[in-house]
């Protein structure tokens, strides 16, 4: 095929991803230079379409970037009045009382949001301020070019390329796209970004690091009896379903106008192949201290998304010429707290300082290494230390541990500023633990009832995702023949099992085996590229605007 042509845009600073991160950057950047050109690219229809999250929010972020976010209005309208934990069997449920907690893992002073609801507010900040922000924009490539030394450096994207068919030629309605460029490209693509996964693989950024850990989070919003709902009232539990199957645990959240917000996040560092992350999700509803609450209640959505959980210890390096790592593409989630969207939007800020910095000096191009120091010694750095041993103690020792040895450790880092245990490693990829089916047994689901519990394809519909069916699969196999001649035969193909979109399926027996890729179906969550046991599954863009439509999540 004949090399490509595009138009190019000139831009001070492009952002892919109007998430936490990406919008905070933005904002901030137009806060302290009004005449700097900042560029948005969302791959979502909208802004907030694929923004999935609990969530509880620590408004510190928030706080610093729009101090008066109150008086403007922000969609954030729920503080948490009650803070519950308890510990899950099959047929009852311990409360863990709340005082052994470190202070840090009190909710007090957060709230309960929709994050798609903030994002949308803040694209409206954004927007006030001059942002340019370009919804439906899919960016499926980095420009790179040559510095003044003839180093090579990250200089834009290519966004908005459609209309190519199926075997990847373009179709009679293609559309090239363009060439966004700018002094400085941030990658806030959210888990799992494609282009900071090309990045972070192509600079060796997570040298000397950790690798990343990731759990899977299944949500549906539900509207129940108003008797029967808490304004305000947050509960997590761990232990049952998931027991020793599984690290993880679950989330029910009172939003306002009688709604509630339900999830379960299982860990993907699981062994058993046979274990289905979306059918413990739903087993769980059936645990009566759920079942309770939702009786007579309706489901009004679903999604899916992955969630990092290394760390601390598996934080990349964060730059390289002309380009940063925000928010989830780099993973400044804080395990135990369940949060990260502060941090995402911390990192936007210190981003978008560095930058405004940089150019005002007359540099573009180079390494923000101020964005960096600010990272690894400051506000993000006091969250994400305190716990940075929680989540390796869990995957080593189990649930037990975690809760004892981790409270001690969260204890002595907050009040001593030190820990007995120094910093714990992970040792593997989630995708490397996972285990030969032989030696693990078949898993046993009860079918879902139609009324608290439902099959996959049905709740994908409540996540409103849409793919346009004459483009290429977006998932793209690196060996097309692994499916069946590795991952069936050694592990019982998981992806029928680990992706809670229903996408995978092996259809036949046998000689007459076949596996199927319904990539219609997908919410964007990326667990396939993280979670296949050979590392063949590569997660990239739809054309824009496709995947899930989320209302509220």
């Amino acid at each position: 095929m004949a090399e490509i042509e595009r138009e190019s845009m000139e831009y001070d600073v492009v952002i892919v991803g109007a998430g936490p991160s990406g919008l905070s950057a933005a904002i901030r950047l137009k806060q302290i230079d009004p005449d700097l050109t900042v560029v948005v690219l969302e791959k979502g229809s909208e802004v907030g379409a694929h923004i999935l999250s609990g969530a509880v929010l620590d408004p510190r972020g928030l706080n610093k970037l729009i101090p008066d976010w109150k008086e403007k209005g922000a969609p954030i309208k729920t503080p948490v009045k009650e803070d519950n934990f308890f510990l899950l069997s099959a047929a009852g449920q311990t409360r863990i009382p709340n005082w052994p907690m470190p202070k840090l893992m009190s909710n007090h002073g957060n709230y309960i949001v929709s994050m798609a609801n903030v994002c949308r507010w803040l694209a409206e900040q954004a927007e006030a301020l001059g942002v340019e922000i370009f919804p439906g924009m899919a960016c499926s490539e980095l420009v790179w070019d040559k510095d003044a030394a003839g180093n090579t450096r990250v200089a834009g994207v290519v966004a908005g390329e459609m209309g190519l068919a199926a075997d990847g030629t373009p179709g009679p309605n293609y559309e090239p796209g363009m060439e966004l460029r700018g002094k400085y490209v941030f990658l806030a693509e959210g888990v799992r970004g494609s282009l900071s996964k090309q990045l972070i693989e192509r600079y060796n950024l997570s040298d000397g690091k950790c690798p990343q850990k990731f759990g899977i989070g299944m949500k549906e919003i539900w509207e129940i009896d108003p008797k029967k709902h808490r304004e305000g009232t947050v509960s997590h539990t761990m232990g049952w379903p998931l027991d020793h199957n599984a690290g993880g645990g679950s989330f029910i959240y009172h939003i306002e106008n009688n709604q509630i917000y339900i999830g379960l996040v299982v860990h993907l560092n699981y062994q058993n192949p046979y274990l289905y992350p979306y059918m413990e999700f739903q087993r769980f509803k059936h645990h009566p201290m759920v079942a309770q609450l939702l009786e007579g209640g309706k489901r009004v959505a679903y999604g899916a998304r992955a969630i990092s959980e290394g760390g601390w210890q598996s934080i990349p390096k964060l730059t390289v010429p002309g380009a940063a790592l925000l928010g989830c593409s780099a993973g400044f989630v804080n395990v135990p707290r369940i949060k990260g969207n502060h941090n995402a939007m911390l990192s936007g800020i210190a981003a978008a300082e560095a930058a405004a910095k940089a150019i005002k000096a007359g540099r573009e191009g180079d390494e923000l290494v101020d964005y960096e120091a600010d990272v690894r010694s400051g506000a993000i750095a006091k969250d994400l230390i305190p716990v940075r041993n929680v989540k390796p103690m869990w995957s080593w020792w189990g649930i037990w541990a975690s809760m004892f040895l981790g409270g001690l450790d969260m204890w002595t880092n907050s009040l001593l500023g030190f820990s007995f245990f120094g910093t714990l490693k992970h040792k593997k990829t989630d995708a490397a633990h996972t285990g030969l089916a032989k030696d693990f047994a078949p898993i046993d689901y009860p079918k879902p009832d139609g009324k608290i519990s439902f099959d996959r394809l049905t709740n994908v519909s409540f996540a409103f995702t849409n793919h346009e069916e004459s483009q290429p699969c977006h998932l793209r196999l690196k060996d097309a023949a692994i499916p069946l001649t590795v991952n069936l035969r050694d592990y019982a193909e998981p992806a029928q099992r680990y992706c809670p979109a229903g996408v995978y399926e092996v259809l036949g027996e046998g000689d007459q085996a076949k596996f199927q890729i319904n990539f219609q179906n997908c919410v964007h969550c990326k667990t396939c590229d993280i979670k296949d046991p050979s590392q063949n599954i590569t997660w990239t863009t739809p054309q824009g605007g496709d995947g899930p439509n989320y209302p509220n999540m």
